[in-house]
């Protein structure tokens, strides 16, 4: 009996010293794994240090304490942590290990840049939990190139082979400091940061509870401090492999649009300014984010940014670095995007939007209602049509010619810009009086460009304006008790290049209490190249071919008539039936002089004459040319001998109730 217990006793001191020896094994394997990855930075040029390691076999528990790391392709950043915990610590295989937890404190990371650059950036996490962790165990070289954005790829690299099921952080601080008096220095504290499956650099959702905005702007003369809050932040589906393929030298001729987020949103935002300012925007959201690679090249840029700072650029720099700008946004496509209520205070009132949106190349203002020094302004909606920020800076790089006016072919190239504006629901206060001014629509659209030329073209105008005493023109209206032009444009233009045909059509104009004009106008012949020259004496070669085609015209009286026989009847001092008879007396000894050269020019007069002898008519007269009536020599004829060239026509007149 004796015997067996000797035997059990020696049997567990063998098995605790055996227990022991294990875990002191472990204990120096996981000190070896942890200084090999320590000893690997150092190897790369950067200073790495840490204090105890332990390690607790029972539970797999390693932890770090007092790590400080310079890398040594940034000398100027440092990390420094606290302590790492890692529960549930094993190895997958020889490169990659997992953890149940890993629960890190003290983050502290600080970047500062070399001269020129004087913009300092520090970032403070002081706890950051990983659930489910898998991840290398030793990170893998740095790049050779310190370039921006081979250490942007490298750092997504590393982000990209590790998987978790959740990360958190209940505060993340954000600090920086320009160096620049103009931009001054702030501070950004989220809190409530989450982010939710992350697996081989794609995340299922990231969200941040709020952030805490704090900005110093030290311009001379205006300090200012800048406070917000903003709220709600979330993030679905980010994939940063698209990224990575789009930094990629490799995939240069890749057209494909890989998509970055599916959704950004967040809101409400309220912003102050210590100079009386406030912005509360509702909330934003942006979807369907995605880049093109063959176009997203940032490298691209940063090389044509100028190495010395302090040095002006020249106009040939400046149109590069804009020509680069414009091809990474013509790699970038969103979905649509839409900005709620927005309120912007200021010491002259309160600014409201109800919507800022975009989408499909469409970009819209919604809901507008402010002050100005003579009132209330208010608009239901602002678009631009087929808007591109790309070939806006295109033509912009093309006008950077300091001292030296644009060209009219540069100034025709904002046609490439969009494809139209419109406006809708305007109120606005007119000048300095108590009256309106209220537009239902304008609306202009072009489209088919032929060279920097659009061939075709549409312009809508709904609106009411009052009538303006300080106007010379308008004063027989104002007279004659019109205190307010109703007009109603409606104006269209094209070209058809397989016939050669150019129309105006329709052209209607209504001045609601006056008269109501319409229009069509043909032109034969008109060549491509007339859209494409430059140069005048060029154009007007083009135009010498250009034949004039039928001209059709009608005017509807709804006031204008009797307007003109009164305005007659107070400067001749006679009665209105006295003012409207001789006035159709002189219509027709004017028109014997016409007449005499051509007899179909007798019903044109006749009409007209009619049209003011008897209120409320409608006026119709059609010109048909009688053969080839090249336009420049019309115009020459009108200017000289206007009875000569209309002979060249057949004129049709008539009236009618």
């Amino acid at each position: 009996m004796k015997r067996i217990l000797i035997g059990l006793i020696v049997a567990a001191v063998l098995a605790a010293g055996g227990w022991f020896g294990f875990n002191f094994y472990v204990q120096h394997r996981a000190t070896s794994e942890v200084e090999a990855a320590f000893e690997q930075m150092r190897q790369q040029g950067g200073k790495a240090s840490h204090g105890k390691i332990t390690f607790e076999l029972a539970t797999r528990t390693l932890t770090i304490e007092d790590i400080a790391v310079t890398p040594g392709n940034l000398p100027q950043a440092q990390i420094k942590i606290a302590g790492i915990k890692g529960t549930g610590v094993r190895l997958v295989d020889d490169i990659r290990f997992s953890a149940d937890s890993i629960d890190i404190t003290g983050v502290e990371v600080a970047l500062g840049h070399a001269p020129p650059a004087k913009l300092k950036v520090s970032y403070k996490i002081p706890q950051l939990t990983m659930r489910d962790y898998a991840g290398p165990v030793h990170a893998a070289a740095g790049p050779a190139d310190n370039s921006p954005i081979e250490m942007y790829r490298y750092a997504l690299s590393q982000y990209t082979g590790v998987t978790a099921s959740s990360l958190t952080a209940p505060t993340l601080t954000m600090s920086f400091d320009s160096g620049n008096a103009a931009a001054g220095s702030g501070e950004f504290t989220y809190t409530g940061l989450a982010i939710q499956n992350l697996k081989h650099g794609k995340i299922d959702a990231m969200k941040a509870d709020r952030a805490v905005i704090s900005v110093e702007v030290k311009q001379p003369g205006k300090p200012d401090k800048l406070t917000g809050e903003l709220s709600n932040i979330i993030v679905n589906d980010f994939d940063a492999t698209a990224i990575l393929a789009a930094l990629d030298p490799q995939t240069s001729g890749d057209d494909n649009y890989r998509r970055v987020y599916r959704q950004v949103s967040a809101g409400p935002y309220t912003l102050k300014s210590e100079q009386a300012m406030r912005v509360d925007i509702d909330g934003f959201a942006i979807e369907d984010i995605a880049v093109q690679p063959s176009k997203f090249r940032l490298a691209d840029v940063l090389a044509a940014l100028p190495q010395d700072q302090s040095a002006p650029q020249t106009p040939a720099q400046a149109r590069d670095l804009l020509e680069k700008i414009a091809g990474v946004y013509e790699g970038i496509r969103i979905g649509k995007a839409e900005m709620g209520k927005t309120s912007i205070g200021t010491p002259q009132g309160t600014a409201k939007i109800n919507a800022v949106r975009y989408r499909e190349g469409e970009f819209a203002v919604e809901g507008v209602d402010t002050p100005s020094p003579q009132g209330q302004f208010k608009m239901e909606r602002f678009a631009l049509k087929s808007f591109s920020i790309t070939n806006l800076m295109r033509w912009a790089a093309g006008l950077s010619n300091p001292g030296q006016a644009p060209s009219p072919d540069q100034m025709l190239g904002l046609f490439r810009v969009l494809e139209g504006a419109e406006i809708k629901g305007v109120v606005s206060p007119f000048k300095n009086t108590r009256q309106l001014v209220t537009i239902d629509t304008i609306s202009l659209n072009w489209g088919q460009l032929v060279g920097s030329i659009p061939s075709k073209a549409n312009l809508v105008v709904k609106m009411v304006t009052p009538t303006d005493p300080s106007n010379p023109a308008q004063r027989p209206l104002i007279m004659a008790g019109v205190d307010k032009l109703a007009i109603d444009l409606d104006l269209g233009a094209a070209w058809t290049e397989s016939s050669g045909a150019f129309a105006l059509a329709p052209a209607t104009i209504d001045l609601g209490n006056l008269a109501k004009a319409q229009a069509r106008f043909a032109l034969a012949n008109v060549p491509r190249g007339l859209f494409t020259m430059t140069d005048p004496m060029e154009a007007m070669s083009e135009m010498a071919q250009v034949e004039t085609g039928t001209l059709e015209l009608s005017l509807r009286d709804s006031g204008v008539v009797d307007l003109v026989v009164a305005q007659f009847s107070r400067m001749q001092n006679v009665s209105r039936d006295a003012a409207r008879s001789t006035i159709a007396e002189m219509i027709r000894a004017q028109g014997e002089k016409v007449t005499a050269a051509n007899l179909d020019a007798k019903a044109a007069v006749d009409a007209l004459a009619g049209f003011v002898e008897t209120s409320g008519q409608t006026l119709t007269i059609k010109l048909t040319p009688l053969g080839k009536v090249p336009v420049l020599q019309l115009m020459d004829a009108l200017n000289s001998e206007p009875i000569v060239a209309l002979a060249q026509f057949r004129i049709e007149a008539s009236t009618g109730l």
